[in-house]
C-alpha cells in the first residue's frame, strides 16, 4: 500500500520530526488514496473528518465517502469558515463533539481544508485525550505550501494570532493539487506568497521559479502546482528537520510574519494571510535595507515577485492598532518584538541569532509606508 501511494504521487517529501518523521505526498488525484494512507501511517477504525462549512460539502464529503466505502467508521464535523473561527470556542465545540461521538484514543483526525482547518484540527488532535494522530489534507495553495507542514497547530486569541497552540506533527500530509481548481484565482495566487517567502529565506532560484511559472500556478495547472509546491515543501522541510520546535533556525520561516500577523489582527482578519505577509515581507526588507544589513534592491526584487500574486494597494487597517499587536508576536522577548531580516534574496541575516530587535520608530515608519501600498 505504501508503494501505491508513492507511485501515485508526483513528489514525496520526507519531513523529519521527533516522533519519527512523516511524508508529504504531492500530486493529482490523491484523495482516493486516503484509505491506503491511513492504513499505512495511522491505522484506525474510527475517523474524525474535520472541515469548514465551505470546503466540507465539496472535498470533506468526498473524503468521508471514500473512507466509509473502505470500511472506516467516520464522524464528520464542520465549523464556520474563516479565520474568525480559529478560536478556543471552535476548539471546544469540536472536542466536545468528538467526545459525544465516543471517539477514543484509537481514532485518527483527518483535516480537510485550508490553513484555518489544518491549524484548528491539528490543535484538536494535539489535545484530544492528550493527543491522537492526524492526517493533514490541505485543499488550498497556502495550506499545501506551508500551513499543513511542520507540525504547528493553534488558535488565535484576543492578544494576537496563533498564540495558543502546540507542536503536533501529522502522520502524513496528502496534497492533491487537482483540488486547487476549485479555489478562486485570488486564493490560489495569495497562497503562493508563502512560496516566495521560502525562496527569500533559503533559495533564490525558487523565487525565480515562482515568478517564471506564475501564470500556470495561478491558473491551477496541476503539474506546475505539484512541482512548485513540492519544491517549496522541501525547503520548509529542511528547516523543520534542523529545528522542529523553533528554538533556532526555524524562526526564519517567520520572515514577514511579525508585521504581517500584526496587520491581520488589526484588521480583525479581514485581510488574507498571504496578502498580509506580502506587506510584512516588503516592510521587513525595507527595514533591513535602511539598517544597511540587507542588500539594496532586495525589497524591489520581492515586489517584482509578489506583484502578480496579491493586491498591492492601500490597506484598510488601523496602523496604531497594528503597532499594538507587534509586541504580542511569538518571537517577542521581554515584550519586545523581534524581526527576521534578509542579507539578500535566499539568505537570512544571522548575527547573534536569527531574529533581532529593531528600533520602534524605524519599524513604525516602514509600517506606515507599506500600508499605503507598494
Amino acid at each position: 500500500m505504501i508503494t501505491d501511494v508513492h507511485e501515485a504521487a508526483r513528489d514525496t517529501i520526507e519531513v523529519g520530526a521527533a516522533a519519527g518523521g512523516y511524508p508529504v505526498f504531492v500530486g493529482t488525484d490523491l484523495l482516493g488514496r486516503l484509505p491506503d494512507v491511513l492504513s499505512s501511517y495511522a491505522p484506525a477504525h474510527r475517523v474524525a473528518v474535520i472541515s469548514d462549512d465551505r470546503v466540507g460539502p465539496i472535498h470533506g464529503a468526498s473524503v468521508v465517502e471514500t473512507l466509509t466505502e473502505a470500511g472506516h467508521d467516520v464522524t464528520f464535523l464542520t465549523f464556520p469558515e474563516g479565520e474568525a473561527s480559529k478560536t478556543r470556542t471552535s476548539w471546544s465545540i469540536l472536542t466536545d463533539e468528538m467526545l459525544e461521538a465516543g471517539l477514543g484514543r484509537d481514532c485518527v483526525v483527518v483535516a480537510v481544508g485550508g490553513g484555518v482547518t489544518t491549524d484548528l484540527a491539528g490543535f484538536v488532535a494535539a489535545t484530544y485525550l492528550r493527543g491522537v494522530p492526524i492526517i493533514q489534507v490541505p485543499t488550498s495553495t497556502l495550506a499545501m505550501i506551508d500551513a499543513s507542514v511542520g507540525g504547528k497547530t493553534g488558535v488565535d486569541v484576543h492578544a494576537g494570532k496563533n498564540l495558543v497552540g502546540a507542536f503536533h506533527a501529522p502522520r502524513a500530509v496528502v496534497a492533491d493539487t487537482a483540488v486547487l481548481a476549485t479555489l478562486d484565482t485570488a486564493q490560489r495566487a495569495e497562497g503562493l506568497v508563502e512560496a516566495v517567502k521560502h525562496g527569500a529565506i533559503r533559495d533564490e532560484s525558487h523565487v525565480t521559479a515562482v515568478v517564471r511559472r506564475s501564470g500556470p500556478l495561478v491558473g491551477a495547472e496541476p503539474e506546475a502546482c505539484a512541482d512548485v509546491i513540492g519544491a517549496s515543501v522541501r525547503l520548509k522541510a529542511e528547516v523543520v528537520a534542523e529545528d522542529e520546535f523553533e528554538v533556532g533556525v526555524r524562526q526564519i520561516l517567520n520572515f514577514g510574519h511579525t508585521i504581517g500577523h500584526a496587520i491581520e489582527a488589526a484588521a480583525d482578519y479581514r485581510i488574507g494571510h498571504g496578502r498580509a505577509v506580502a506587506y510584512g515581507m516588503i516592510a521587513e526588507a525595507r527595514i533591513g535595507e535602511g539598517l544597511g544589513v540587507t542588500e539594496v534592491g532586495t525589497a524591489a526584487r520581492l515586489i517584482e515577485a509578489l506583484a502578480p500574486l496579491t493586491d498591492r494597494g492601500r490597506l484598510d487597517v488601523d496602523v496604531a492598532k497594528a503597532r499594538g499587536f507587534l509586541g504580542a508576536d511569538k518571537k517577542s522577548r521581554g515584550g519586545r518584538p523581534r524581526y527576521v531580516l534578509l542579507r539578500r534574496i535566499g539568505e537570512v541575516l544571522h548575527e547573534d541569532g536569527w531574529t533581532r530587535e529593531i528600533d520602534d520608530e524605524a519599524v513604525y515608519a516602514r509600517l506606515n509606508e507599506v500600508v499605503r501600498g507598494w
